[in-house]
């Protein structure tokens, strides 16, 4: 019988320590959270110092009377969720409900999963931090009073179903005003001016104009901004001899990056791997829980907390990295002392940085146990922290000015003397340009004095870029830099903003503001400048630390917030714009009934509607000219025909997205899908009656479903390929193209988990790890498209 009882908030780590600890302890999942603020109401008793009214999580409750029945007759209670606030408050909650008298429950912090450092936890438990509980219920309740206040507000003037959030707001504004930038930027034309070269010894090599009369060609002293300029400016040259004036010689140095931070690796597996920051996150959770390394292992939190801001790594861990770089690259690319790292100004240092637990299981000794994208962002986290303890790139960098006439050239050039930590890493970038490495090569020997020969002069046209959209790992750089948010936050930030439809990726990945990001954004704005000011929102974040770290009470921080939000909420009441009855008035009149037409706000943005509605309904889109005149978009006509009337029929957009609709509306109200459903010769798994059909999602995404629906709701996402598995024997597997493996087809049953790499390069299959299945028997919607179904997308959690 065991004597003692720790409760984890995750299974999969519940599993891991519980191979560590042995007998003589019981480990209990939480699974999360037990308890919240309930969802039907506010929950929070603001006149009474924002009590907060907490209740039993549905389905939670089974979860909690295990717990506490397995907590009956212990010895030792030890709650050991995540070491951060949120693992903080599930502790608190736990330790509320065990019974506050209980003198047997212990708080214990795991930076990571190892049997070491379990142990020493164990070995040393700590008292439950209540600062750090009340800084969570601090942020927890700010971000319900907004939410559950701003939220309402806008179903009321907008349309039901929207959101605002603390954070989540300021981000959408930050999107809107770089969209804002774009759009009204001017592109400016200018020019520059390179010149290939030759000396008396190869190779040739190219110099850049820096410098006519003694002004810096920039944009600030000096700018060729037109070819007459270039022109006039080259004439002089003609003839005149190349004469080297100056050269520079010296050793440059490139430092390694810092080990990770939360923040940084979801931008480097962004870059690298192409993982959005929300499933860098969930791989990350899994190496930190624990990987079954097999029989001699066991199962092994692979990398230290992944929700810190810290740079700090531990003495221990820093002296096994010098040992393994001596071993495995020797004495040169160690530097003498270990590479220290400053955390930013604000950080929490809480943890530290995201690193190998230890340094005994390389990515190569453990690639055959983890699956190909746990491999990938494992060797990330190794292959940085490593270099980050290496020496120093060393390159040989060379400078020459060279003069001719009034304008003076300068050619650079750099050679890699020593790769240092480049052999195993380098950081990636945001943008498409060359490195400062890759864009130099090397200079021929030269001396001042020495007449160059000229090859060939060749003036450029440039137009100045505005600034790029943000992705998701950039706007996370940018919440980072502004202090907006904490590591647990980033991910669930950028979830909901898009989950709301505030904005959408385009094909780029790059993040865009909808209509409707606009109007919400410019809607708070005017209506509550402090709540959605990027310096207020970082304000707020440095106040939460200072109740984590003692130094302020939380009901004093909460009502200071308080006090003037209610004021700006009870003007916003009666002076936010009441866009859901607005109806602006136009010069365009109803076709139908004769009656002016107005500019209404749907679900979909600005539409046209008849003024003399609900009489007449007549609607159209509608497009502004570039001087603001409106007019009626113009109808999309198909060469479709109506087979009940005969009529032509037309592209439509309705609730569920556009549709064909009959041209002779409302005397025929016809409708068809926009795309039709596609046989795909494949019987369906389920009923084995229906054929599995091609249709399209209203957002466009093809997803396969029985045509039998809705008296079979097979659905799945991937092409089904008639091929039985051979594995299980099911009639059908799918096929899907992914970008790191390419071509791969899967059982589509979930428990048999088959499947299979086709083009390897040598027209042979790879066998993959297993995984789930992307086909599910799963909740159905409609869906605009075909007017079919889809799968019932994930939903996305919030903590914003």
């Amino acid at each position: 019988m065991a004597k003692n009882l720790v409760i984890v908030e995750s299974p999969a780590k519940a599993k891991t320590l519980g191979k560590y600890l042995g007998r003589d302890y019981q480990v209990k999942a939480s699974v999360g959270h037990v308890v919240d603020l309930p969802k039907s109401k506010l929950g929070v008793d603001i006149e009474r110092d924002f009590e907060a009214e907490y209740h039993v999580i549905q389905g939670k409750t089974k979860i909690l009377e295990e717990i506490k029945k397995a907590a009956k007759d212990k010895e030792n209670i030890y709650l050991a969720p995540d070491p951060d606030r949120e693992g903080e408050a599930i502790a608190w909650h736990i330790a509320k409900k065990l019974g506050p008298r209980r003198k047997n429950v212990h708080r214990v912090l795991f930076n990571e999963i190892t049997k070491k450092a379990v142990l020493e936890a164990i070995k040393n438990p700590l008292a439950i931090d209540q600062n750090r509980f009340e800084a969570q219920q601090a942020r927890r309740i700010l971000d319900r009073l907004v939410g559950y206040q701003l939220s309402p507000l806008l179903w009321k003037k907008v349309r039901r179903g929207l959101s605002a959030g603390r954070v989540q707001s300021v981000s959408v504004r930050i999107l809107c005003e770089r969209e804002r930038e774009i759009r009204a930027f001017n592109p400016e034309e200018y020019w520059t001016v390179e010149a290939r070269l030759e000396g008396s010894a190869p190779p040739p090599f190219v110099a850049r104009l820096a410098e006519v009369a003694g002004q810096k060609l920039d944009h600030k002293q000096l700018r060729l901004d037109a070819r007459a300029r270039v022109d006039e400016v080259l004439a002089p040259l003609a003839g005149a001899p190349w004469t080297v004036t100056k050269v520079e010689r010296k050793e440059r140095r490139r430092h390694p990056t810092p080990p990770f931070v939360t923040s940084r690796l979801q931008q480097e597996a962004s870059r690298k791997l192409g993982y959005q920051p929300s499933r860098t996150m969930r791989i990350a959770q899994r190496l930190y829980e624990g990987i079954d390394l097999g029989p001699d292992d066991g199962s092994v939190g692979l990398i230290t907390y992944m929700r810190t801001d810290s740079t700090r790594i531990s003495g221990e861990a820093l002296a096994a990295a010098r040992d393994y770089i001596k071993a495995r690259y020797g004495d040169p690319y160690l530097p003498e002392a270990p590479n220290v790292y400053r955390s930013k100004k604000d950080a929490q240092d809480a943890h530290e940085a995201i690193r190998p637990t230890s340094m005994e299981y390389d990515p190569e000794r453990v690639a055959a146990r983890l699956d190909r994208e746990e491999l990938a962002v494992y060797t990330l986290i190794w292959n940085r922290f490593v270099a980050s303890q290496m020496a120093s790139a060393v390159f040989d960098a060379t400078a020459v000015d060279i003069a001719v006439g009034n304008c003076r050239f300068r050619a650079t050039g750099q050679i890699l003397k020593f790769d240092g930590f480049i052999r195993v890493y380098t950081e990636g970038r945001d943008d498409e340009q060359p490195s400062e490495e890759e864009g130099e090569g090397q200079l021929p020997p030269l001396a001042e004095g020495d007449v160059l020969r000229l090859l060939e002069l060749v003036p450029e046209q440039h137009f100045t870029q505005p600034p790029p959209r943000f992705t998701q790992a950039t706007l996370i750089k940018e919440l980072e830099e502004n202090g907006i948010g904490r590591p647990s936050t980033y991910a669930s930030i950028v979830g909901t903003i898009l989950n709301k439809e505030y904005v959408v990726e385009d094909e780029q990945k790059r993040l865009r503001p909808t209509e409707l990001g606009f109007l919400v954004t410019d809607l708070l704005v005017e209506s509550f400048p402090d709540v959605l000011n990027v310096e207020f929102t970082a304000g707020m974040e440095g106040d939460l630390d200072a109740i984590e770290d003692g130094r302020e009470h939380w009901v004093a921080t909460m009502r200071r917030f308080w006090e003037p939000f209610s004021r700006d909420l009870e003007k916003a009441e009666v002076e936010m714009r009441d866009v859901k009855r607005e109806e602006r008035p136009t010069d365009l009149v109803c076709e139908k009934c004769g009656k002016p037409m107005v500019i209404k706000w749907g679900r979909r943005g600005e539409f046209l509607a008849c003024s003399g509605y609900p009489e007449c309904k007549n609607t159209k889109n509608f497009t502004r000219d570039e001087d603001g005149t409106i007019r009626p978009a113009e109808v999309e006509t198909t060469d479709e025909v109506c087979e009940k009337c005969g009529r032509p029929m037309q592209v439509r957009f309705g609730r569920y997205g556009k549709f064909l609709g009959c041209s002779g509306y409302p005397e025929c109200s016809n409708m068809q899908p926009l795309h039709k459903p596609v046989p795909t010769g494949v019987k369906c798994l389920q009923c084995g009656e229906g054929e599995m059909m091609e249709r399209r999602s209203r957002r466009g995404k093809i997803f396969y479903s029985c045509s039998r629906y809705p008296d079979c709701q097979f659905v799945a996402w991937d092409r089904p390929i008639p091929e039985p598995c051979p594995q299980c024997g099911a009639a059908f597997v799918t096929e899907k193209v992914t970008k790191r493996y390419g071509t791969v087809r899967r059982c589509v049953k979930e428990e048999c988990g088959w499947q299979v790499q086709l083009d390897t390069g040598d027209g042979e299959f790879a066998p993959l790890p297993a995984r789930r299945a992307a086909a599910k028997v799963a909740p159905r919607r409609r869906t605009a498209g075909d007017g079919a179904a889809r799968p019932a997308a994930r939903r996305r959690a919030s903590s914003t």
